[in-house]
């Protein structure tokens, strides 16, 4: 278990200084965001598929 993971979830991250940033930089930092909002997408649909299972279930 990563260390991390003990932090509470609704801490925010720490902003990057991104002036001290190449355009390079930008764009792999940008590629990295979008890999985790992916991941986290699908974290979303992973539980409201088990939600929808569970309430399907319950129902009836």
């Amino acid at each position: 278990m990563d260390i991390e993971e003990l932090d509470p979830i609704k801490k925010k991250p720490v902003k990057k200084d991104l002036s001290r940033m190449s355009v390079g930089d930008l764009k792999e930092y940008i590629l990295e965001l979008k890999s985790e909002i992916a991941r986290a997408e699908a974290a979303i649909a992973s539980k409201d598929k088990a939600r929808t299972g569970a309430e399907s279930f319950f129902k009836t």
